[in-house]
């Protein structure tokens, strides 16, 4: 095989159970998002528009649905001769098996595939993250510094930092000091959890932690301080950009509002780089004479009969006569029958809301989740 610049590994394995019912049935990186998207959508476009054409999805927890969501990888013209999408999933050999026991065994797992490829450096990313970045351009940062690993990182408010790996860098962006989710941060440059590393150094790296007992082979746990203190030249990419961790139930919930915002920070209509996504094929959404919508985005095949809010609404939804929602994100495939109403609360795939259900409360503004018929 002729080497590539550059492969990609797409952490997908997560069970995402932060993310509660949402994650019950499917991975996190499959769980819908923005009405017609899905977590994935974001990453996968990512390297679309970074000409990164060889991607390995590394797959483990409940993964039907993401398997035959990227299916040949074609919706993000990631299906070329020589290149594209493979899923990866845990497998055995004549020595045996074992599922994936952290970020950095996955990769170790799969370093024949990497090899197969032969490439210079290896870019891994998450599939559970929303956000517009030209990888192009870590890449160029990382041949430009001459480093051995290069961690994307952004400013985030002091008072979120201890729930992220932070770097301390000098002035010319170098690493000098890592600390995987401090007590007492001392930066605010978190990890975004994407890292360029020369494959040489990474492989070597993958093969001396997986024989340390004492690892729990985690690329921010255990690599990453492993190559500090060995003296490795690493240095930060700091990001300017939209960037959301939806790890968990809150921080999904706001970064699904933040698209309804008059000026949407993350902007799907932005022409030069969109997010793709593998469409449904189903009929155009329908408001009745009775529907009102209101500031909301109503995806295809769902029909508008009641009233919707500030709200995002997935594909092949019904809202009934004199239903009521909003500030809600209404999955794929829900029925919202005659008279619910529904504030501030996410309803997963596939769930019918009974009549004249009444979910989430105006006076506490508290967030509900349902996921099971009610």
């Amino acid at each position: 095989m002729k080497g590539k610049e550059c492969v990609t590994m797409l952490l997908a394995g997560g069970q995402g159970s932060r993310l509660g019912g949402l994650t019950r049935d499917v991975a996190k990186p499959a769980v819908a998002f923005g009405g017609k998207y899905r977590i994935i959508d974001f990453a996968l476009s990512n390297c679309f528009y970074s000409g990164m054409d060889t991607v390995g999805v590394l797959t483990q927890y409940k993964p039907l649905l993401l398997n035959s969501y990227i299916g040949t990888g074609s919706s993000w013209a990631l299906d070329a001769v020589n290149a594209g999408v493979t899923i990866l999933p845990p497998y055995v050999t004549r020595a045996g098996g074992y599922w994936y026991k952290g970020t950095a065994d996955a990769v170790y797992q799969n370093i024949e595939y990497i090899d197969f490829y032969d490439p210079e450096y290896v870019l891994i990313i998450s599939g559970d993250q929303i956000y517009r970045m030209d990888y192009s351009k870590l890449i160029n940062f990382h041949k430009d510094k001459g480093a051995d690993v290069t961690i994307s990182v952004i400013e985030v408010p002091w008072e979120e930092a201890h729930r992220f790996g932070v770097l301390i860098t000098d002035d010319q962006d170098q690493i000098v000091e890592f600390e995987e989710k401090p007590d007492n941060p001392s930066s605010n440059k978190a990890s975004m959890g994407i890292y360029v590393f020369n494959w040489s150094l990474l492989k070597d790296a993958l093969l001396r932690d997986h024989f340390n007992e004492n690892s729990a082979n985690d690329f921010g746990k255990n690599i990453m301080p492993t190559l500090l203190g060995e003296g490795k030249n690493m240095f930060a990419y700091c990001y300017e950009g939209y960037w959301r961790d939806v790890g968990t139930i809150e921080s999904y919930y706001e970064a699904n509002m933040d698209l309804l915002k008059d000026q949407p920070p993350m902007d799907l209509y932005n022409e030069d780089f969109k997010i793709n996504s593998n469409n449904l094929n189903v009929e155009p959404h329908f408001i009745t004479s009775n529907g009102k919508v209101v500031n909301s985005l109503i995806c295809d095949g769902s029909i508008i009969k009641g009233h919707i809010s500030n709200s995002i609404i997935g594909n092949n939804v019904i809202i009934e006569k004199d239903a009521y929602v909003k500030d809600s994100i209404i999955l794929n495939d829900c029925h919202i029958s005659s008279g619910a109403q529904l504030h501030k609360t996410i309803i997963g795939e596939n769930v019918t809301i009974s009549e004249h259900k009444k979910l989430g409360n105006d006076e506490n503004n508290a967030l509900e989740v349902v996921f099971k018929d009610i």
